[in-house]
């Protein structure tokens, strides 16, 4: 079994970018590129990991994060934002939301691989 990973990225090289990667790293991907999509792909599909732009052009990607985390069956669900905002108030806002990790754009891979392979086995574990 794949596990799926959904990325939200309003910027549609870097959504491409991120799918590319997790496809070759054997996830399912999938993007989306707005909160309201978002939001239809999580409840259509729930994914094993989102990874989440925080600045979505109209939307605040912290908006989905605080909805998975009040719905019962998507709270255990790791997110991890990807975000060019990288200030030390930036990161702990984001943390404080509920994300599990918050890596800064450009994204490094290894940090990236490590967050998902901490997050989402430990999931598979429990």
């Amino acid at each position: 079994m794949r596990l799926r990973i959904l990325v939200v990225e309003d910027h549609p090289m870097s959504r491409e970018m991120l799918c590319d990667w997790l496809e070759v790293e054997g996830y399912e991907a999938a993007g989306t590129a707005d909160l309201k999509s978002s939001f239809a792909a999580i409840e259509e599909m729930p994914p094993h990991a989102v990874l989440l732009d925080i600045n979505l052009g109209t939307g605040d990607g912290l908006s989905v994060v605080s909805w998975m985390r009040g719905n019962p069956h998507l709270s255990g669900i790791p997110v991890i934002a990807v975000t060019a905002a990288a200030t030390a108030a930036d990161r702990e806002r984001i943390l404080r939301a509920g994300c599990v990790a918050c890596l800064s754009k450009p994204v490094e891979f290894k940090l990236l691989r490590e967050g998902l392979n901490r997050h989402l086995h430990f999931r598979l574990r429990k």
